[in-house]
Order: structure tokens, then sequence, then C-alpha cells
């Protein structure tokens, strides 16, 4: 915890207060426990008290549950990841108390349920152990079975009480949650809330209060990646979806399915993943971009689709929500290793558009993005997101809805005359025309996903085929031109450049940071869209001695990651190298720094 003042215990015993600018809560126990009810509502809690929030969970792949996790970091000031070591860890059984002590820092608080975890002696000087019988005592507060369903909301109430939270809001949050079930429900929850917040803590130490936070004044959302790449595809115009569910993308799915009828819009659970791309690209090809989406295992099986709707020149969005492979992999750890199957997966030259989202708020925007891309350049999107920010939770600014709401509804205007694949269009870039508008020349064209020439119509010219298959490239070598060059976070030159795409923003970002402050020569850059690459990365990489692509997949054959591999293609720069990991945890900041160290010459005192 960062501390910025102290008030002195007073003479009647009664603990001091320490303000704080930040801390880090991990929560350990079983995911019955509903330990990610407690994380969520105090990043929801966060976020309504103008606070920076990021969150990182662990969850077993199993039907019958097993040992998780919850982290939550809260910063009144910027949270760039989710903290390296946790402030306080709150253990509800024993395996909770030993796996995860040492993610603790010395000195830190260890508030465990004496009922199921007995504390080991060696660790007790090195940490503030506070022991309550949350199972016992939720018993005593709502009776029943209330071990098994309300200890998290008492231990939440210890929290708060340790934290000096804000009682109204957290009762708000409370009655949010399980105001829509039996109200027996809803009072059991606030009797073991209160029950937890009133129970005596013993001789406590100290309690801690949040200064104020950076961000007074503003309309904050709380919400996880899913949640806004949902929200922003239909901020972008979507109104129909088809998919299959998997493992994390189907919170995606949910929530389409959920919305969509508000907005006249319609999601369609399908039979399989190859049934859903190809609804979609049906609804697409109707005149609205259209979205399906899958993780690693679903997306191998709409490959081949999906190189239809690049022969078509078809828009379209599909999302891959990465988790760890190969084949049913790890479905609940983060992973980036699909980023080749985004660019390439398929048979014969099928150029698509790849982008990656860097943190929550970033989804949102990007799948505004991804459907205008899709739109101008009439070619699938893939909108690379993957586990960690799929379920981590962020705060973020208010989205101003007016301004960035749009709607694409397709215009049936009559027009004299329409190439759908005209190969006198500037840089390769034509549209459809949806069906039922009226072609004045009485020529109507056709789709296919054989090559063809300018009206659809099926071809095996050679020619055709090289003029089409240099249109279809054109397009992208378009987009690439227009983008954005990737802004440096540190100096334009020095010793070491980090390089990041996805969620390793934040961890990279705090990485430079905490070097510069120790003297070292450290910058970055995240690359947001892979395929095609934006301009001008060779000029910042001549500016930079050593460059470690920083990426959550394995180092592969030759000792560098996907997007090293794709860099180092592009760029032919043996600088280029990789710093990859396949533990299925996201990267701690520590092990950027040290690994980084580690590679970089032992002849050099400094980064």
């Amino acid at each position: 915890m960062s501390e910025t003042t102290l008030t002195a215990a007073s003479s009647g015993g009664t603990p001091k207060v320490s303000k704080i600018s930040e801390a880090v809560i991990r929560i350990a126990g079983n995911s019955q426990d509903g330990i990610q009810a407690i994380g969520c509502f105090l990043a929801r809690l966060a976020g309504r008290s103008e606070q920076e929030v990021m969150t990182f969970m662990t969850i077993p792949s199993t039907i019958s549950g097993g040992p998780s996790i919850f982290q939550v970091r809260i910063g009144s000031g910027e949270v760039l990841s989710s903290g390296d070591e946790a402030d306080v860890l709150l253990a509800f059984y024993q395996h909770s108390y030993e796996d995860h002590i040492s993610s603790v820092k010395k000195g830190g608080i260890v508030l465990y349920d004496s009922d199921h975890v007995e504390v080991k002696p060696e660790w007790e000087k090195d940490y503030h152990h506070v022991g309550v019988p949350i199972s016992g005592l939720t018993v005593e507060a709502i009776g029943g079975t209330a071990k098994d369903k309300g200890k998290n909301i008492f231990a939440l109430g210890l929290v708060a009480k340790i934290f000096d939270l804000n009682l109204p809001k957290l009762e708000k949050l409370i009655g949010e949650r399980f105001g829509g079930k039996d109200q027996s429900i809803l009072n059991n929850a606030l009797a073991a809330f209160h029950a937890g917040y009133s129970h005596s803590l013993g001789n406590v130490f100290e309690v801690f209060q949040f200064v104020e936070g950076q961000k007074r004044g503003t309309q904050q959302v709380v919400m996880n990646g899913n949640e806004a790449l949902g929200y922003g595809l239909i901020a972008a115009g979507v109104r129909f979806g088809a998919g299959y569910p998997i493992t994390p993308w189907s919170d995606i799915m949910e929530l389409l399915r959920r919305e969509l009828p508000k907005y006249g819009g319609e999601f369609i659970q399908c039979e399989d993943e190859i049934a859903s791309i190809s609804m979609a690209i049906g609804a697409s090809y109707a005149g609205r971009v259209a979205v399906t989406g899958s993780s690693g295992p679903g997306i191998s099986l709409k490959t081949e689709a999906l190189g239809w709707a690049v022969m078509a020149e078809m828009p379209l969005i599909i999302v891959d929500v990465q988790r760890g492979g190969p084949s049913t992999g790890m479905p609940t750890n983060v992973e980036q290793s699909d980023l080749n199957i985004a660019c390439f997966g398929g048979h014969g030259d099928s150029p698509r558009v790849v982008i990656a989202p860097a943190n929550v708020e970033d989804c949102f925007y990007t799948a505004i993005e991804a459907v205008n891309i899709a739109r101008k350049y009439s070619v699938p999107v893939i909108i690379l997101s993957d586990q960690a920010i799929a379920t981590r939770i962020e705060a973020f600014e208010e989205p101003n809805l007016e301004k960035v709401c749009q709607d694409i509804s397709p215009d049936l205007s009559p027009v004299a005359d329409h190439k759908p694949y005209d190969l006198s269009a500037p840089d390769g870039i034509t549209h459809h025309v949806a069906p039922g508008t009226r072609i004045q020349s009485g020529i109507y064209p056709i789709t296919t996903g054989l090559e063809h020439d300018e009206l659809g119509h099926p071809t095996g010219s050679p020619k055709l085929h090289m003029q089409m298959s240099a249109k279809r490239r054109k397009k992208l070598q378009a987009l690439g031109a227009s983008l954005p060059t990737p802004a440096i976070y540190g100096p334009p030159e020095g010793n070491v450049l980090l390089v990041g795409w996805g969620s390793t923003q934040g961890p990279i970002k705090e990485a430079v940071d905490r070097a510069r402050a120790a003297g070292d020569s450290v910058s970055a850059i995240h690359i947001k869209h892979i395929n095609p690459l934006p301009p001008g990365l060779e000029n910042i990489f001549a500016g930079f001695n050593h460059i470690f692509v920083v990426e959550m997949n394995d180092e592969g054959l030759y000792g560098y990651g996907q997007l090293g591999g794709l860099l180092r293609a592009r760029y032919c720069d043996p600088k280029i190298r990789g710093l990859t990991k396949t533990d299925g945890l996201t990267f701690k900041v520590r092990e950027i720094l040290d690994r980084a160290k580690a590679s970089v010459s032992s002849g050099m005192r400094k980064l």
C-alpha cells in the first residue's frame, strides 16, 4: 500500500488511520465460494468512487470447480496493472493460505478464516495475521447453510471495515446484485455484510482510507473487456450476430443475445461454429455488418468460411477471445497464441484485418473502429482479445454515446450500374450494394467463393486471378498506409525498447516507469494494428540497441514469439527478440524487467 499520511492511534485504543493512494487485495478460495463476487463489488465500488481499478482472476476449467483467486488493485492515481504483490490476502482455506502467502508483501495483512486455516508459525513474523471464524460467524448471522452461501459477503464486510469503505454505496451494490431475487436472499446478504462489518477485529493495528481519486467530477463506467466489446459492437450499429458457446467468448454472446433485441437486433446461437460464421456472412451480405466470435478452437473451424468472406469481399467482424492452447488447452487461462491463425489461418492468399485492443476501455472503441474498417474496405476484421482483458474489470470515463453511436443501415437508393469487384477502383476498394437495391442497367452481379470477374461471375482466367488477388491485397496496403504510427512511451531513442500487444500494455508501461525511475534507458510501444502493421515502425526500431517483444506465447523454434516472428519477417532486424511465457498468467512487472535485464549483454552496466 502506498501511504501518504498517518493518524496516530488515540489513547482509547482506537486504531490509527493510514491514508493510502492504492492497495492490492488478493482473495483466495474455491470457485464455489463467490470470491469473484467479492472482487466485483470492490471493483465496482472503486469505479463509483472516482478511483482507478484493475482486476485479475483465475478460475478452474473443471465443472466441479476448485481453487480460484480474484485480485483487485484500487488506486487514487493511474493503475496500469493488477499488481505484482498483494497488500492484503483474504484466505478461506489452508491451500488458499499456503499457496498464496508468497504473493503478499512482507509486512502485509493476511486475513483468514480461522475455521479452516491454521497459521504457520514460520510466517507469523513476516506478515500481520488476522484470524476470524468467517464460516461460523456467517452461520450465526444468517443461519441455515449460510457457510456455503453467505461467507463471501461476510468477508466483504471485514474488508470494508479494514479499508473504511463507503457503506451506503456497498449496500446499494449488494441491492443491485440481489435485488432481482427473493427478498429473503437480499436480506440475508445484507445481514451477512453488516455482521462482517460490525465484527471486532481485536487488537487491529490500523484502518486504511483511500485518498480522493484524481478523477474527481468524472462519470465512470465499470465493466470487463467482454462487456465493453459487446456494447461497443452495439454502439457501432451491429444488429445481428451468430455464435456458439465457448470460454471465454460466451459472455459476449450472452450479452448480445440479451441486448440486441432492445435495439431491433437479434443474436442466434447456432449448432456449431461453421454455421455461425456462415450465418453472420449472410447477414453482412444483406447490407449490415454482422458479428460472430469464438476462442481458438472455434476460430480454427471458422477459417474456411473466413476465406469465403475474403474472396467475396464481405465486411464481417470476428471476435477471438484467446485462451491457452492448442486443442482444448487451458480454457480459463490467458495466452496470446492465436496471432498466427488470426493473420494467416485458412488456405490460399486470404488477407484480412487483425486488431488487438489493449485494455477494457479500448475494447469498446476498437469494436467501433473494426466495424468502420470492415465497411470501408469490404473485408473481414478479426478483433483479437484475450482472457485477461475479457475477465478483468476496469473503470473508465463514460463514452459520449451521442457522439459514438452510429446507424449503419443499408442505403437502398437505386444505382445506375454496379460492379462489386471493379478493377478500376482506386486502391482496390469497392463495395456491395444490399440485395433489393435497384440497378437501373438491369445487370445484377452475383456473389461466390470462386474466383470471379468484376460482376462476380466465376472464372478460371489466370489474368483475372492475378488482378483480383492484387485487388484484395491492395485494400489492406491502403489501410496500412493510413494507420497512425504507435506512440513511443518514453524517449524516442535509448537502449531497450519493449514492444507489446493486447493485454500486456499496462504491465509494460509500468515496467518502463519503474526502470526509468531506477535510471535505466527503457521505452515502449504498443502495437494495436497487427495486420496490416502501421507505418514507421522501422524508424522507431532504429533508435534502440535492444528490442524485446513481450507476449504470452511460446518462443518457438528460434527464440521469439508470434508477433516477434511477424516483425522479424517484416523488418529483417536481428535486434528483435522475444520475451515470452506460457504459464497461463498475465505478466508481472518484475518479470518483464528481470527477463529484459537477463537478455541484455552482460557487459552493459544498465538497461
